[in-house]
């Protein structure tokens, strides 16, 4: 079971059972999910105090709250009388309270009533009676929780992450969009359909036309990876090599079909006023301009339209920083991120209940909004994909997950053989996966 080299020519591998074993699951649960940093919300779900949201995980549920001193705090979502959860999904609460036998709990976590404490001979004292606490940390507008009492930071534990997303300034993006599936899948399935882009000239061949060179490299960053396209040759707004075509006689139209496409059939990463800005194109660039400047003069299209709306783009922000950054990164052990200057794609992967076959995936679009002019968020909840969409591109993404959990169960499979150039994120992520789960 596990990461291992393919005896007969030495290829690296994933084997099969780790997607699709209850046994791995369950080491999941133990090893995995209570050792780790791991982002439970965003900031501006809870940015009152009283609000709060659950954060489902294996068996623990997690409490993140706002307390009226405006201090974010998290604890265990169960009462310590009988084990009750105490709150579900998301909501605004003063206090909370179990619904068996009422004892009442403050938003730090105190327990503030216990009924019939007599009962009890003046033996119950607060460790017995309040909330749990779990390590509270916050970077780019994410709230992360840590299960243990004590550990490393979660600036440690980001390692390299903030050097290269910093400048982007996740923390004064909003929701766009925020979108929950259930997926008949493995949790890392899905997750590694985000973290390689190996799989775009196949899957979405759509925007192969006018995406320029779709090649990419990955590279590890400690327990996280990142990938991007640091020997492109061939400008967005061009055909991918792939295609054997003959440049186009108007780049601009190229670039202009890239922003529309990802408007259409995503809206995420790119934010609406980046598309409509692009449109401006005609009118700024002449025809037979040098390759690659329409989609420099795009992004400042773009810059000028977010600057006349009052927000602008981050100032660390550069097409250097971009380059520097690349175009996806993994955050261990579940999260997946493509920013751009205005905006950015999240993605959230989790297991189901004890079902390998199952997941959760949530999948955010952000955007960087002038304040007060960012839609109010609502959370959209896909039980099955039947009869819904999540857009073309991510329903394109979607169609392949049962398919793989599916094909990863025939006597025929026995490990995947993982891309060393393009797929280095799933291989970096596998191999961290197992030494917390102490098999390697």
């Amino acid at each position: 079971m596990g990461f291992s080299a393919n005896v007969e020519n030495d290829l690296p591998g994933i084997n099969a059972e780790d997607y699709i074993s209850r046994d791995f699951l369950d080491q999941e649960k133990r090893k995995l999910w209570p050792k780790v940093w791991q982002i439970a919300c965003r900031e501006e779900e809870i940015a009152h105090p009283g609000e709060f949201v659950t954060y489902d995980i294996g068996d623990d549920s997690i409490i993140v709250t706002r307390t009226k001193s405006g201090e974010i705090l998290a604890y265990h979502n169960v009462c310590p009388h009988r084990g009750r959860r105490l709150a579900s999904g998301c909501g605004k609460a003063n206090q909370f309270r179990c619904s068996y036998h009422g004892w009442r709990f403050d938003l730090e976590g105190r327990n503030v009533y216990v009924q019939d404490p007599h009962d009890w001979g003046g033996e119950l004292g607060e460790a017995d009676i309040d909330l749990r606490r779990v390590r509270v940390g916050t970077w780019g507008g994410f709230v992360f929780i840590d299960m243990r009492a004590e550990g490393e930071s979660l600036t440690d534990y980001l390692e390299t992450v903030p050097d290269y997303l910093d400048p982007y300034e996740y923390e004064h993006m909003r929701y766009r969009w925020y979108l929950t599936l259930h997926l008949d899948c493995n949790w890392k399935v899905a997750l590694e359909a985000f973290i390689e882009n190996y799989h775009v000239a196949t899957t979405h061949p759509q925007i192969l036309p006018f995406v320029g060179d779709d090649y990419s490299q990955s590279y590890a960053q400690g327990k996280h990876a990142h990938f991007g396209f640091w020997e492109t040759k061939t400008p967005l707004g061009y055909p991918s090599p792939r295609l054997k075509r003959q440049p186009p006689e108007d780049e601009r139209v190229g670039v202009i079909d890239f922003f529309r496409t990802y408007e259409e059939q995503l809206k995420a990463m790119f934010s609406e006023r980046d598309y409509k800005a692009a449109q401006g194109l005609m009118d700024v660039l002449p025809k037979g301009a040098p390759p690659g400047s329409a989609f420099f003069t795009a992004v400042e299209l773009g810059r000028k339209a977010a600057e006349a709306e009052g927000i602008g783009y981050p100032e660390g922000a550069t097409f250097e920083q971009m380059a520097k950054a690349g175009a996806n990164w993994h955050i261990f052990p579940n999260c997946a991120t493509l920013p751009w200057f205005d905006g950015a794609l999240f993605y959230r992967a989790r297991p189901d209940g004890d079902d390998p076959d199952k997941c959760v995936f949530d999948i955010w679009s952000l955007v960087r909004y002038a304040p007060g002019t960012e839609p109010p968020l609502e959370r959209v909840v896909y039980t099955s994909m039947e009869g819904n969409s999540a857009g073309q591109i991510l329903d394109q993404d979607i169609a392949n997950m049962a398919e793989v959990q599916k094909g990863m169960k025939s006597r025929a499979f026995r490990r995947a053989l993982v891309n060393p150039v393009q797929e280095m994120e799933i291989i970096n992520f596998h191999h961290h996966l197992r030494r917390y789960l102490e098999l390697e």
